[in-house]
């Protein structure tokens, strides 16, 4: 893997759990690409590369964009909170905060979870805020890569 320079001095992570699509891991890199991610932490059975799915949605990003296997999410998070980032979570809940109004405190740890089941309840706890989309059509939800893309978008209004 190639180690790029840092373009920020607040760092902006992802942290992947369980993400069930080669195609939306690609996308993750694709767009952690384009905001400059710090790296990807793929944890639980998210898929890794090299394979032709997450390539192909990459173009190539993934040679390129820092990234690491963990076992646990939630050891992926204690880790992160020792090192001093803020875990945040991209989930709806009744609590959660509107992402239009959040405003970030770095170093940042984006939380994206399962297609299906979203961010575990038990990741949930672990955070320090839940932020959410507003949706404003029929659906209440958007997909993973697509919603991490609007997540990162306004997070990164906030970097140095």
């Amino acid at each position: 893997m190639i180690k790029r320079k840092r373009k920020f001095s607040s760092s902006l992570v992802l942290v992947c759990d369980n993400i069930r699509s080669l195609q939306n891991v690609g996308s993750f890199f694709r767009t952690s690409d384009a905001f400059a991610v710090d790296k990807i932490y793929l944890c639980g059975y998210t898929g890794v590369p090299p394979v032709k799915e997450i390539s192909k949605t990459a173009l190539g990003a993934e040679e390129w964009v820092p990234w690491e296997k963990c076992s646990h999410t939630w050891r992926c998070i204690d880790k992160l909170k020792k090192e001093g980032y803020a875990i945040i979570a991209l989930e709806k809940t009744a609590r959660s905060e509107d992402i239009n109004m959040f405003r970030p405190q770095f170093p940042v740890a984006l939380v994206v979870g399962n297609e299906v089941k979203g961010v575990s309840r038990a990741l949930l706890k672990k955070a320090d805020h839940v932020v959410h989309i507003p949706m404003h059509g029929e659906k209440e939800s958007l997909n993973v890569s697509v919603a991490f893309g609007v997540a990162a978008a306004k997070i990164t209004e906030y970097r140095k």
